[in-house]
């Protein structure tokens, strides 16, 4: 499937509000979302046929729009309906989910109050976000040289498409130097997150994680922390800083796509793939796909 362009994949996409075949889901190149990054998007993934906290995911989809001061025109239960028929119709049990809202183009320029706000969905199958070989020994993590923005200058809690430029920045740079993914700090020089993924870090058995005051709280994130709990590990979260790197002992990355994903390396700093990581590997994996683990 690698070598297939997205835009020549089988099967069908929901665009407003109706299933059109997959290569027939087209916009016109004066989209205003195109220019001006007037979008918004979330990431999900479907275990055993379940898509894992939809109606979570799809209510933080229509926050973000109204961030960016647009409201979308579909309920959350009419959007998690189509998610849900969608992943029946495409015949997956095991997917990804990509529910989007746009600016149209109606008009063109900065201002576009007038323009139709679009939505679609599509769902495909998309394995680990990382190489299974580097995630079992942890992955390795460069240093940004791009950082989260002060919230005071980007919507940062919206998940707008926008904010990914950085992000694809980052990324790219850090792949060009073998490395899977990079640490963003944030405008204050504070560990922020990787480019695509919450991070976590422990020393002495506690588990520290950045207060996600300038990006995302990810639904993933938080559904790890509760787990973590639940095994009566501590979990602060606060300010971390780049020189505290040294003196942690594990990490990993908390994300829809990424799921939990030890880490191996920052930069200078390493970490071991130690007990509580893995733990939260497995629970993580129990708590999406409860079914499957149990028949295994």
């Amino acid at each position: 499937m690698a070598s297939v362009p997205f835009d020549q994949l089988d099967g069908h996409i929901w665009f407003n509000g109706e299933f059109v075949p997959w290569k027939d889901a087209k916009i016109h190149v004066l989209t205003h979302g195109l220019h001006y990054a007037s979008s918004v998007f979330e990431g999900e993934r479907a275990y055993g046929g379940r898509i894992f906290k939809l109606t979570e995911h799809t209510e933080r989809l229509i926050k973000s729009g109204e961030i960016l001061g647009f409201d979308i025109p579909y309920s959350v239960a009419e959007i998690d309906d189509a998610c849900i028929k969608l992943l029946e119709m495409q015949g997956f049990q095991d997917a990804y989910v990509r529910p989007i809202a746009w600016r149209g183009s109606e008009m063109m320029g900065v201002s576009a109050q007038a323009n139709r706000i679009n939505v679609a969905i599509a769902i495909w199958q998309w394995p680990s976000y990382f190489k299974p070989e580097e995630k079992l020994k942890g992955i390795r993590l460069d240093m940004a040289e791009y950082r989260r923005p002060d919230p005071r200058t980007a919507p940062s809690k919206s998940k707008a498409a926008g904010l990914y430029m950085i992000c694809t920045l980052s990324k790219h740079a850090a792949e060009k130097k073998g490395y899977a993914d990079a640490l963003m700090l944030d405008w204050r020089g504070q560990v922020a997150e990787a480019t695509g993924a919450n991070v976590f870090f422990v020393k002495d058995g506690v588990i520290h994680t950045p207060t996600p005051d300038c990006f995302l709280d990810g639904i993933t994130r938080r559904t790890v922390i509760d787990l973590a709990k639940r095994r009566g590990y501590e979990v602060v979260e606060r300010a971390i800083m780049p020189e505290e790197l040294e003196g942690f002992e594990q990490c990993f990355l908390t994300g829809t796509a990424a799921e939990v994903t030890p880490v191996s390396e920052i930069g200078p700093y390493s970490f071991t793939v130690g007990e509580i990581a893995t733990n939260l590997v497995n629970d993580y994996a129990a708590e999406v796909q409860p079914k499957r683990l149990a028949a295994e």
